[in-house]
C-alpha cells in the first residue's frame, strides 16, 4: 500500500458518473503522470475555451509545463488564472457483445489549480531538466546545453498536484446477461501500447553512433 497521502477530492474533481472508476491512491496519479508523454492545458482566452497539447514533467507533487514565452496558452496561464490540466493514457479498446457496451480501457487525470510562473534561473534550470529527463531521459547530459537567449525564450510553470482526480477502467466488457447467455458474439480487449521504433539519425549527422539512451530506450519500446 502506497505511503503517500490519498488523493482527496473536492468538489470540482469528484466524479459525476461512474464514481466506481475513481482512484484517489496518488502514486497511481504519478505512475499515470510518469507513463504518458503530453498533456492538455486548458484556459479561457477571450470568453472561449482553449486547450492545446504541452509538453511537461513530474517531480514529486508538482507538475512542470513549458512552450515558447509567444505562446498565448502558457502567458494566460502564468497571470493567475485557473487552468485545467489533462492526462490520458488509453490501455484498451473493449469489444462487447452489444455494440452499446463497447468501451475503453484508460487513466485520465484532471488536475486543477493556479499554475506560477518560474522565473528564478536555478528553479527554472531544474524544471527544464525535469521536462528534458521525462520526454527524452539521458539527453541532458548528451545535447548541447541552453544558453542564454533559448533560456529567455522559454516560459516554464510549475502546478501544484493539490487538486486532481484520477479515473481508470481496467476491465473486460459490461456485457448485458441475455447477450452473455445468447453467446453470438466474441467479446474482450484489445491492448493498447505505446513503443518506441529504431532511433533514426538526422541525415546532417556524420560518425556520431546512436548513444546509449536512446538507443536502449528504442530497444527496451520495441521488444
Amino acid at each position: 500500500m502506497s505511503s503517500l497521502p490519498p488523493l482527496s477530492p473536492t468538489e470540482r474533481t469528484t466524479l459525476g458518473r461512474r464514481k466506481i472508476r475513481a482512484v484517489t491512491d496518488r502514486s497511481a496519479l504519478y505512475a499515470l503522470l510518469d507513463d504518458a508523454l503530453i498533456c492538455h492545458l486548458g484556459v479561457v482566452r477571450d470568453g472561449a475555451p482553449l486547450v492545446l497539447p504541452t509538453g511537461y514533467g513530474r517531480d514529486g507533487d508538482t507538475l512542470y509545463l513549458h512552450g515558447s514565452t509567444g505562446a498565448s496558452s502558457l502567458r494566460l496561464a502564468g497571470g493567475g488564472i485557473e487552468v485545467c490540466v489533462t492526462v490520458t493514457q488509453l490501455d484498451g479498446i473493449v469489444y462487447a457483445r452489444s455494440i452499446n457496451n463497447h468501451s475503453m480501457n484508460y487513466r485520465s487525470a484532471v488536475i486543477l489549480g493556479q499554475a506560477k510562473p518560474i522565473v528564478d534561473i536555478d528553479a527554472k534550470t531544474h524544471a527544464l531538466h525535469v521536462i528534458t529527463d521525462h520526454l527524452a531521459p539521458g539527453s541532458w547530459e548528451h545535447a548541447r546545453d541552453v544558453n542564454a537567449k533559448e533560456f529567455a525564450a522559454v516560459s516554464v510553470l510549475a502546478l501544484d498536484l493539490a487538486e486532481a482526480s484520477l479515473k481508470i477502467r481496467a476491465t473486460g466488457p459490461g456485457d448485458d446477461q441475455e447477450d452473455i447467455d445468447a453467446n453470438e458474439a466474441w467479446a474482450g480487449v484489445l491492448p493498447v501500447r505505446t513503443v518506441f521504433g529504431d532511433p533514426e539519425p538526422c541525415a546532417e549527422v556524420v560518425g556520431i553512433p546512436v548513444p546509449a539512451h536512446v538507443a536502449e530506450r528504442g530497444k527496451v519500446g520495441g521488444s
